[in-house]
């Protein structure tokens, strides 16, 4: 097994006309070693990438992970709270990286303090405000 970064993994879930010879060595590499791992950061990196530059909806994220967590040969860091993150993330208005370090957070059984309002609003988190 193998570690991808975002880039290659960006590779594997986009065709992208102007990165075809990219696109293409992804695949090649993800069949000669059959399996490969990624870590949260990637996906939070790959989430940002798919948003900002390729224009991915939210729904279309939630099932471009959805499949992640499937595929037979991709493995992910930490998939149960991945599993967490993603069903938190698809009930709420808040982004996919806070919706996983609030569940981070609420794992340690924390309760997260933030200035984001979106997030505040989530059970487990707590909006900082003045006295």
């Amino acid at each position: 097994m193998i570690a991808i970064d975002t880039n290659v993994l960006v590779r594997l879930l986009v065709k992208d006309s102007e990165a075809e010879e990219q696109s293409q060595l992804a695949r090649q590499l993800l069949n000669k070693h059959g399996e490969v791992w990624v870590c949260r950061i990637v996906l939070i990196e790959t989430v940002w990438v798919l948003q900002s530059t390729y224009k991915f909806t939210k729904e279309q994220i939630i099932l471009v992970l959805e499949k992640l967590m499937q595929h037979s040969n991709i493995y992910l860091e930490d998939k149960a709270s991945l599993d967490n993150s993603l069903t938190i993330f698809s009930a709420s208005n808040a982004g996919f990286a806070d919706c996983l370090i609030l569940n981070d957070a609420k794992h340690k059984q924390m309760v997260l303090h933030t200035f984001d309002r979106k997030l505040s609003r989530l059970h487990g988190a707590k909006l900082v405000e003045g006295e």
